[in-house]
């Protein structure tokens, strides 16, 4: 069976998040975690890059209306712009109360469910609905693995528990955010930052 190209970095992006939410003392889940989220909700938020990929999959859309992971992100940013409702903080809060009280336990059901409905595609990549719009799931998976990735080091950061992104994974999270940054039309800051000639502007990121 072939698999999908982008599979074995998103498998390897969510076996580093479970081997790090392993580590994380259970006391720690009502301590801060980011912005407005006790570390509860910011795990919680994480665990959706597997529960998405459990749900999306198994779904199809009609046409291809998100075409790469950067166009993903920047689809989510001009939703996020008109939510006025604090929707995205509330996801991540009701993830976080669904991790119950074995959050561990949790998290392994829902890599679980996400290696089944992978399994289930036999190495096809259909256009599946995401929250963006139709996706190749070759495409979709990238996002998550940006995500497993960038919120893995923020847990270790709320936590001060030592963390490393496997290679893979934090290689395909810098390309994803270097074409998301393009797609923003933040390359030229983005550019300029790294070559030590400006910081970034304020307010400069590629996720909402």
């Amino acid at each position: 069976m072939t698999e999908l190209p982008t599979r074995a970095t998103f498998d390897t992006a969510a076996r580093a998040f479970l081997a790090l939410a392993e580590r994380i003392p259970p006391p720690a889940y009502d301590g801060p975690g980011l912005g407005e989220w006790d570390l509860r909700s910011l795990v919680g938020h994480t665990s959706r890059s597997l529960v998405t990929v459990a749900t999306y999959l198994p779904t199809r859309a009609e046409t291809v209306a998100v075409t790469s992971p950067a166009a993903y992100f920047a689809a989510v940013s001009r939703i996020a712009s008109v939510d006025d409702d604090g929707a995205i903080a509330r996801r991540g809060v009701d993830a976080g109360r669904a991790l119950g009280a074995d959050p561990v336990a949790a998290l392994q059901a829902s890599y679980a469910a996400a290696t089944a409905a992978l399994d289930d595609l036999a190495g096809a990549d259909p256009v599946v609905e995401t929250i963006a719009g139709g996706m190749r799931v070759s495409d979709y998976l990238p996002t998550r693995t940006f995500e497993l990735t960038v919120h893995c080091l923020d847990i270790a950061r709320a936590t001060g528990l030592d963390f490393a992104p496997p290679h893979d994974a934090l290689v395909e999270a810098l390309d994803v955010a270097a074409e998301s940054a393009l797609e923003l039309g933040m390359g030229i800051d983005v550019l300029l930052t790294l070559t030590g000639r400006q910081p970034l502007p304020p307010n400069c990121s590629v996720v909402p």
